[in-house]
């Protein structure tokens, strides 16, 4: 039987993207979970009762447009995603999380998030600790939100401007979306509700230019960063 990987979206227009591709090659089964649909996003505040865990073989939540530690959100669906988290972890059951589910990961564990002083928007350099584990270069960033690691984690990528991934346990957490290419921007940038592209200066040709030429070799560094997941810190190494 093919191992399994649950992509939890947090939102609708957040998939796994070249994530899911990258879990494929290793010969995962891809199921999903939809936690916020559509017809909610403008109301995204309610109790929502989350998978076991231990039924999969990895989870990973992926990202959102809310923040972590909006408190309404903490009382109800995000306080259970964190504990699902913590309950994940106790069982052994790795996580992968991304953006707004790096952020849970470290606000499950004891560390803290908010708003930054730095937000980032577009293709930005990350410089690793871990080539086989986070390949360094260009990925795309869209937060405006940086966290606090938790007591034992190790920071192992970063910007410029902000810690980028840490290890905690077999847990990864990342702050870029190595999802992303051209389609999945696409979508993004259609409902940029708060013209957050043009604060920062960008046009959406500019961002799905640059997307268009680095999603071929951001392609290939999320396939080395699966499988880098998978066998330091998941223990599950890609058998391709």
């Amino acid at each position: 039987m093919a191992p399994q990987v649950l992509f939890i979206h947090n939102e609708h227009l957040a998939t796994e993207g070249l994530l899911g591709e990258a879990f494929t090659e290793c010969g995962y089964d891809v199921s999903t979970f939809s936690v916020v649909p559509a017809d909610r996003v403008n109301d995204p505040v309610g109790d929502v009762a989350f998978p076991d865990p231990t039924a999969y073989d990895v989870i990973v939540p992926l990202g959102a447009r809310w923040a972590v530690y909006d408190e309404a959100l903490r009382q109800t669906w995000v306080g259970t995603e964190m504990q699902m988290l913590r309950d994940a972890a106790d069982a052994g059951v790795p996580t992968l999380g991304v953006c707004f589910g790096g952020q849970l990961l470290a606000q499950a564990f004891g560390g803290s998030v908010a708003r930054s002083t730095r937000p980032e928007i577009g293709w930005y350099d990350v410089t690793s600790d871990d080539e086989g584990l986070i390949p360094g270069g260009p990925w795309f960033e869209w937060h405006s939100d940086t966290w606090k690691l938790p007591r034992g984690a190790t920071e192992i990528a970063r910007t410029a401007n902000a810690s980028q991934a840490f290890v905690l346990g077999r847990a990864l957490g990342l702050q870029f979306h190595p999802e992303v290419d051209h389609d999945l921007l696409d979508t993004w940038l259609a409902d940029d509700p708060n013209g957050e592209v043009a604060s920062f200066g960008l046009t959406n040709d500019e961002l799905l230019s640059a997307t268009k030429e680095l999603e071929s070799d951001a392609a290939r560094r999320i396939r080395g960063l699966v499988r880098g997941f998978l066998s330091q810190v998941a223990h599950q190494p890609c058998p391709s």
